[in-house]
């Protein structure tokens, strides 16, 4: 469920797509410090999201390095890193995690089965620093994967779950932001959800995965209905964003969030529209 909280870089300025990338490289090598490759591999653009948002509200001292890197072998490139990559770093980890151990459970993947066992030190170390915050991840993972096992079609409860525990990682501290950290990360990770569980409908369907949209998937106007489900929890989740003193980035966040996801989602629509239409055609 990576993947979907990305930039709209036909939007951005240059200078802004740079500085984007350079929080992105700064959370690729927080993993590798932390967890070496293995953990490196696990790097996404949605916890780059939530470091730069993190960092454009509590406004941490920021270091700046110059360094070559497998994927720029060639040139120095710039990264920047806070005590928030590092945060995000862990999460990012913790949530990949879950993930390998959810894969294994639904399709047996032994690849996933494998990197989850290489992980599980990584995951014993953030639950001993982050042990009520884990806790309560575990408790709403549990209860996630209990809703999928009895094939449960109960999108928001399901999403919720899910979002619940974006919200979790997204409040960081119990101050005075927290309220707006944890709804915003709980409407984003509803969003995230359900646009994962569009995009693989047809694959689901062919290999027999649960997907709650199966059903719904047969309604005359399904995609619409989709739309105005996800245009919903972005409009709460940007109203939460809104409520913050961000400053730093601001322009980079807001393109994230009012063009970037939409950009993913309009890329997901183009792909399922182009499925059905080769299946008319067999």
């Amino acid at each position: 469920m990576f993947g979907y909280v990305i930039v709209n870089k036909g939007d951005m300025k240059f200078k802004e797509f740079d500085r984007y990338h350079s929080f992105y490289c700064g959370l690729c090598r927080s993993l590798k410090e932390k967890y070496g490759m293995l953990g490196q591999i696990s790097l996404s653009y949605d916890m780059t999201f939530l470091v730069m948002l993190l960092s454009s509200l509590y406004e941490p001292e920021t270091g700046e390095t110059d360094v070559k890197c497998i994927a720029h072998p060639f040139e120095k490139h710039l990264t920047r890193r806070n005590v928030f990559s590092e945060y995000g770093a862990d999460m990012n980890v913790l949530f990949t995690y879950y993930k390998c151990l959810d894969d294994w459970k639904d399709d047996r993947k032994v690849t996933r089965l494998a990197y989850s066992k290489l992980m599980k030190k990584s995951y014993r170390k953030i639950s001993t620093a982050y042990a009520e915050k884990v806790k309560r991840i575990d408790e709403l993972m549990r209860a996630f994967s209990a809703e999928e096992k009895k094939g449960s079609e109960d999108i928001d409860r399901l999403s919720g779950l899910f979002g619940d525990v974006m919200g979790e990682m997204f409040a960081v501290r119990k101050d005075e932001w927290e309220e707006s950290l944890r709804l915003l990360g709980r409407y984003l990770g509803k969003y995230i959800y359900l646009l994962d569980a569009y995009e693989d409908i047809e694959e689901d369907r062919k290999s027999g995965r649960f997907n709650p949209l199966l059903k719904k998937h047969e309604d005359p106007d399904f995609d619409e209905e989709i739309r105005l489900f996800l245009t919903m929890m972005m409009a709460e989740c940007c109203k939460e964003f809104e409520k913050l003193p961000l400053i730093d980035d601001i322009e980079i966040l807001r393109n994230i969030l009012y063009s970037g996801v939409w950009y993913r989602y309009e890329a997901v629509r183009a792909k399922r529209e182009g499925s059905e239409k080769g299946e008319k055609h067999v």
